[in-house]
C-alpha cells in the first residue's frame, strides 16, 4: 500500500496516473495547497521541500518527494513503463528531465502570470508565452512520426501530460501543435489516465485538446 500526498496540479497527477496504470493499492491524502497544507510541521516530514506530491511506502517505509523522483522509482520498481535497455532507459530520463527542467516550470509560470494575475507584468507574459511556446514546438518535432515521446508509452508521456492538460491556461492553441495534439488526444483515451487526473478530487471535465 501506498500513501499519496497530492492535490489538484499537473504534478501531482503525473503521479497519479502513474499509479493508476501501475493497478497499485493506495490511499489519497489531498493536501490543499490554497490552504497552506504542505507547510504543516507534519507533511514536511515526508516532504522536506514543503511541495506535493509525496508517497510512503508502507511495506519499506520509503519517503519520496518529486515527482520525477517518485515515476522513476515506481516504474523502475515494478517493471513497467520504463525501458529494460540502457540506451532506451536513458532516453526516458531524457525527456523526464526536460519536463522537470522545462515544460513543467515554465508553464507553470505562464498560469501565473497568464491565467491567475494577467495585467500585472507585460515582460513576464510575453517572456513566459514565448518559452512556452517554444517548448510545445520541441514537443511537437519530438512527436513527428511517434506516438509516443521516448519509444513506447512510458513515465515521459506520463509526465509530460498533465501540464498539456492545461494548455489553455498557458494561451496554447493545440491545432497549433498537431502532433502534440493528437499525443494528448491519444492518452486522454486511457481509462488511467482519466482516473488519474480525477485524483484527489474531481475538478473540472478534462480538455479535449
Amino acid at each position: 500500500m501506498i500513501d499519496l500526498y497530492t492535490w489538484t496540479t499537473p504534478n501531482g497527477r503525473k503521479v497519479s496516473i502513474l499509479l493508476e496504470e501501475l493497478g497499485l493499492d493506495y490511499e489519497v491524502h489531498p493536501i490543499n495547497i490554497g490552504e497552506g497544507e504542505q507547510k504543516t510541521p507534519e507533511f514536511l516530514k515526508i516532504s522536506p521541500n514543503n511541495k506535493i506530491p509525496a508517497i510512503v511506502e508502507r511495506d519499506s517505509g520509503l519517503t519520496l518527494m518529486e515527482s520525477g523522483a517518485i515515476m522513476w522509482h515506481l516504474a523502475d520498481k515494478h517493471g513497467k513503463f520504463l525501458p529494460d535497455t540502457s540506451e532506451d532507459r536513458m532516453k526516458v530520463m531524457e525527456w523526464l528531465m526536460w519536463q522537470m527542467g522545462g515544460l513543467g516550470p515554465m508553464c507553470g509560470q505562464a498560469h501565473h502570470f497568464l491565467h491567475f494575475n494577467p495585467g500585472k507584468s507585460a515582460y513576464a507574459e510575453e517572456r513566459f508565452s514565448n518559452e512556452v511556446h517554444r517548448l510545445y514546438g520541441v514537443l511537437d518535432r519530438r512527436l513527428e512520426g511517434r506516438e509516443h515521446i521516448a519509444g513506447d508509452y512510458s513515465i515521459a508521456d506520463m509526465a509530460c501530460w498533465p501540464w498539456v492538460s492545461r494548455y489553455e491556461w498557458q494561451g496554447v492553441d493545440l491545432a497549433d501543435y498537431p502532433n502534440v495534439r493528437a499525443w494528448y488526444r491519444r492518452l486522454l483515451e486511457r481509462d488511467a489516465v482519466q482516473r488519474g487526473y480525477h485524483v484527489p478530487k474531481v475538478m473540472n471535465e478534462i480538455p479535449a485538446g
